[in-house]
This record gives structure tokens, C-alpha cells and sequence, in this order.
């Protein structure tokens, strides 16, 4: 049996976030912060599912929407990957104070990216997981160029994610072009696992093996077979992620 509670704390700017956390009835093996994917929320349903079968393992799991993002407040489009890090850091430093120090860092697509950039920021971190993650930023910054440059006025622009359209600020775009991910990756002390499909049309596995090449020892990598970027088509494919995270982690954290 788990349990689950909803909390707010203070994001990077200050801003209150919403987060959820996923425990086991019991005392956990470690504490876990999740990183959505980008423009997703904490209630996306591979989120929900990794969470919940973490705990189901024994693990606390807390995954919490960036600013102005689901439940969050503030403006969406005001926000950079920079400030994606700070409101990471700021979700630690609260989870380590109200339930227990992060242990296991778990970021999926965008999020991969931001655990990476952020892991050598929390000292209590003993290992990192990502799942279907950039080895760089400037990937989404190539993919929102063409709306960013469509928008000559103004500091926002519209853009198609998926089936949405949503507003960005153009300041995203020139963080995520300049943002150098490949050092932070290289500088990664802690025990990687990096899950990815080969067949992920969004982000090509090429992006997995630059990440196993730029990490240290100890470093694993695990084929997540036919599943899509975003974890949706199967359900089974983020249950499945949820134990292999959850076997994976016992022997660090």
C-alpha cells in the first residue's frame, strides 16, 4: 500500500509550486525528486505511474510542477532552463527539509536534461536516472527556432508542442541554445542510468549513447525497446520503468 499527498513550496523565483508526493506506508529507502518533461505537469500519467510503482518499492517520490505549469503559479513563458534548474534545487532543499535529503534524481525528456544540469548542485544526490533525455539543450532550441524567429515583435511566441499550441518566452530559446550541458555531464560523480528508446522519434537515441560517452563509471544504459518518447502509447512502458528504476537505485541509494 502507498499514499499520497499534494504540497507547495517556493520555486527558484519565489513563485509557489505544486508538487505530489508518492510513499510508501512505511519508512522509505530513499527520497526521490522527479523532473517532468517539458511542458508536461506532475499529473501526466507516466509520472504518475513511475512514481507510484517506485513507492510501491519501498521509495518516496516526490514530482512537482515547474512555474507555470499545471498547478504552479507564474508565467510559463517568463521561464528559461536556467530558472528550470533553480526551481529543481529549490524542490530539493524543501524536500530535504519537510521529509528527507534527495537521493535519486529521475528527470524524463526536458527533465533528463535538468537533473543533469542540476545533480552537481545537491551534494546529497548518490544517483541520477534519465529517461528519453537530450544530451543537449540547443536540440529544443532548433525545434522552437522557425516559431521563435516567425514572431518578429515581441518577447513571447506561440508554438505547437505536441497537440497543444503554448506560449514561450524568446528568452527560452537563446538559454537553451547557449546552455552548456556536456561539462555538467562529464563533471557527474553520482551513478548514471539513462532509459531510451530507439525508436524515439522526438529525441534519437544518438542523444543516449553522447550521454553514456560524456558520464563516468559507474553508467548504465537500458533499451526501453518500442516505447515513444513520452511514455504514452503502452502503459505498461512506464510501469515497467518504474521497477527497473526502483531495482536499479537499491544498489546506490
Amino acid at each position: 500500500m502507498t499514499k499520497s499527498k499534494s504540497l507547495r513550496f517556493p520555486g527558484g523565483s519565489g513563485t509557489r509550486l505544486a508538487a505530489r508526493l508518492d510513499q510508501p506506508r512505511e519508512t522509505p529507502i530513499a527520497h526521490v525528486l522527479f523532473a517532468h518533461c517539458f511542458t508536461c505537469t506532475k499529473d501526466y500519467k507516466a509520472v504518475r505511474r513511475i512514481s507510484q510503482v517506485m513507492a510501491e518499492h519501498g521509495y518516496a517520490v516526490m514530482s512537482f510542477d515547474f512555474t507555470g505549469l499545471g498547478d504552479s503559479e507564474g508565467d510559463f513563458a517568463a521561464t528559461t532552463f536556467s530558472s528550470n534548474l533553480d526551481d529543481l534545487e529549490a524542490a530539493a532543499e524543501y524536500l530535504a527539509r519537510s521529509h528527507g535529503e534527495v537521493g535519486l534524481l529521475v528527470g524524463h525528456s526536458l527533465g533528463g536534461a535538468a537533473v543533469l544540469g542540476a545533480a552537481g548542485r545537491l551534494p546529497s544526490v548518490r544517483a541520477v536516472a534519465t529517461i528519453a533525455a537530450p544530451s543537449d539543450t540547443s536540440q529544443l532550441a532548433r525545434r522552437l527556432d522557425p516559431a521563435a524567429e516567425a514572431a518578429l515583435h515581441g518577447e513571447t511566441f506561440t508554438a505547437r508542442i505536441g497537440d497543444r499550441e503554448i506560449r514561450l518566452g524568446k528568452e527560452l530559446v537563446e538559454d537553451l541554445r547557449d546552455h552548456e550541458l556536456h561539462p555538467r555531464i562529464s563533471a557527474l560523480s553520482a551513478p548514471l542510468l539513462i532509459l531510451h528508446s530507439p525508436s524515439d522519434d522526438v529525441v534519437g537515441i544518438e542523444h543516449a549513447r553522447r550521454i553514456y560517452r560524456l558520464a563516468t563509471h559507474p553508467k548504465s544504459f537500458v533499451s526501453l525497446g518500442n516505447a515513444d518518447h513520452l511514455l504514452a502509447r503502452d502503459p505498461a512502458d512506464a510501469e515497467w520503468v518504474g521497477h527497473m528504476l526502483a531495482a536499479w537505485a537499491r544498489r546506490y541509494v
